[in-house]
Parts: C-alpha cells; sequence; structure tokens
C-alpha cells in the first residue's frame, strides 16, 4: 500500500493533504502524539497509536510524549505520581505494537523546564489572546467558569511541544484541532515550521454519552480481563437499528474491521445464521435495518475485541511489574 494511503487511512481531516504529500516526498519525516499520564490506556487512545504504527510503516520516525508536566497542570497528581502513570502508559503502547526501536519516548519535565522552551512559551503568550486560548483548551476546562492560569498555558505548551520535539506530524484526535490551529499559525512566527496535522475520530465512551474518557470510566482498558471485556461490552450503549453515536457499532469499525479484516457474528440458524462482516458501510446497513440483534453485535464485538488485545495480555504476563493497578 502507498505511504499516503497507510498514513490517511482512518484519518478524519489532515491538515493539509497537499502538505502531507509534499512531506512524503522529501522522504524523511517524524511524527508526535501526546498523551496525558491519567490512568488506564484505553480504546480512545489506541485510535492514536494505531495511527503513529502505521507512520511508523511508511517510514516515519515516531515521538510519544509522556506529557507528565502537562498532567500536573491538569491537576492530575504529584508528578511522581503521574510519572509512575507514564511508565505504565509506555508499557501499554509497545504492547499495542509501536516498536520501542523505532519510538522515542520523552517525558515533557525532560524539556518543557528548560530556559529556550519557557521563553518560547512566554513569546507565543504574547501573541495569543485569552479569547483563542481558551478556545484551545480540553474541553472540560473550557466548561469551567474560573479555569486556571496553567490551563490556558497548557494549549501553548501543546504547541511549542511539536517545535521542540522537531514534529512534521502533529498527531491527534478531533478535538485536538484548535491546539493544532494555534501551532500553525504561530510558530511560523517564532521561527519554526508548520507542522501538518491530523485528527483522527472521537470515540464515544461506553455509555454513548461523552467521549471515552479515563476520568468518567466509560472505557475499554487495553489491558482489561476478558472477563471485564465481555461484561464491559454487554452493559454497553446500543440501541436497536441505531448507528449514530452508537460505541459498539464504532468500536467494531474502528477496531476490529481494520485489525480482522471482519467481524464474524456465530448466532443460530433461527435468528439469521452466522454472518461475516467485512466492512462498515455493510455493518451499518445491516444493523440500521434490524437485521442484527443488539446482543449477537455485542457478543460478536466483546469476542473480537479479546482476541484484538491479547498481545497486550500477554506482554503483561511477561512482565507483570510493569502493570499499572488502579481503583475503580
Amino acid at each position: 500500500m502507498d505511504p499516503f494511503d497507510i498514513i490517511m487511512r482512518g484519518v478524519e481531516e489532515a491538515v493539509t493533504v497537499d502538505e502531507l504529500r509534499q512531506l512524503l516526498a522529501s522522504g524523511r519525516f517524524s511524527a508526535y502524539c501526546g498523551y496525558e499520564p491519567s490512568g488506564k490506556i484505553h480504546f480512545g487512545h489506541a485510535l492514536t497509536v494505531s495511527k503513529l504504527i502505521d507512520i511508523q510503516r511508511a517510514g516515519g520516525q515516531v515521538t510519544v510524549l509522556l506529557a507528565d508536566l502537562h498532567a500536573f497542570l491538569n491537576h492530575k497528581g504529584t508528578l511522581e505520581e503521574i510519572q509512575r502513570v507514564a511508565e505504565y502508559n509506555k508499557h501499554c503502547f509497545i504492547a499495542l505494537g509501536l516498536d520501542p526501536k523505532q519510538t522515542k519516548f520523552v517525558f515533557g519535565s525532560s524539556f518543557q523546564l528548560k530556559p529556550e522552551y519557557v521563553l518560547d512559551v512566554l513569546r507565543m503568550a504574547t501573541n495569543t489572546t485569552i479569547l483563542r486560548a481558551r478556545r484551545a483548551m480540553a474541553e472540560i476546562a473550557r466548561q469551567t467558569k474560573a479555569p486556571d492560569v496553567a490551563q490556558t498555558i497548557y494549549p501553548l505548551m501543546q504547541s511549542v511541544d511539536i517545535a521542540h520535539l522537531d514534529a512534521d506530524i502533529a498527531v491527534g484526535g478531533i478535538d485536538q484541532r484548535k491546539v493544532h490551529m494555534v501551532a500553525r499559525e504561530r510558530l511560523p512566527e517564532l521561527g519554526y515550521k508548520k507542522p501538518v496535522c491530523l485528527h483522527l475520530p472521537l470515540l464515544h465512551g461506553l455509555d454513548g454519552e461523552v467521549k471515552m474518557s479515563s476520568s468518567r470510566g466509560n472505557f475499554i482498558a487495553v489491558d482489561d480481563d476478558p472477563a471485564v471485556i465481555k461484561q464491559k461490552v454487554a452493559k454497553a450503549f446500543c440501541p436497536p437499528k441505531t448507528v449514530k453515536d452508537n460505541p459498539v457499532i464504532e468500536y467494531a469499525e474502528y477496531f476490529v474491521l481494520p485489525a480482522l479484516g471482519k467481524l464474524s457474528i456465530d448466532r443460530p440458524e433461527k435468528y439469521g445464521g452466522p454472518i461475516e462482516i467485512e466492512n462498515a458501510t455493510e455493518l451499518r446497513k445491516i444493523y440500521a435495518s434490524g437485521k442484527l440483534h443488539p446482543a449477537d453485535l455485542k457478543t460478536a464485538l466483546a469476542e473480537a475485541i479479546v482476541k484484538i488485545l491479547a498481545p497486550v495480555r500477554d506482554y503483561f504476563a511477561k512482565n507483570p511489574g510493569a502493570k499499572l493497578e488502579l481503583p475503580d
């Protein structure tokens, strides 16, 4: 498959497609994605990790930012607690398939406290309005009536991260678009290159109401036991004939079909018999028509997820000290 097609599969938006093509034509390119260490690694994270793996397959270099300082500014614990979670996160990314020999894992605190970095954040702050910074904040912070000054600085730091990590491509969920647009507009003013930005869809949580989030607990962790996965999927929001905002449909589309090439549904003949679905369009059509019952879809999805995440469980079985046990 062409490197451009590998990188673009599953991408909701590329800013811009032409710039991405030019970058790939150069033969040397790098990408980064930042992760705030705040809990378990779940499917929301795994979507961007899979894109970083695609970029590695296409010949790019990858940097994973373990954003410990960002998490500290966002009240996620002490730096020591956050860094412990970050180490566990790193193991999850490797277990999901990132090549540790071709991936740079960087703690934010290793460079974000240096004078040149701090000066760039301050320089960016002088040319960014409070309104613009607030719009670029994480959604939870935007909804806060009185956000901290630190939460306003957060998106400016994200922009400067791209420059100081020397990334050609910034990867993130579509919720990172406003941050990335600040970076594309402001970084050239500071003498840095304009990054290409790849935005991936946001997955709904198991409750179907908001995006998957560690803080809400509405997720499937990549190191969940099979019994836990099946229990979570069984309780997931999945109304009959409804494909919009249906997390079960989304997980099948974005994880099972790309990973396995098909979704196998084993059901009795009286309920339609076994069926194999090979693409998202077919899945949505069959489910919307009512020819596929939510219970059958959930059972098939759970079995497929258990299979896909087997390498993660194997990894932690071989590295038991790497797993982080968190309270529910």
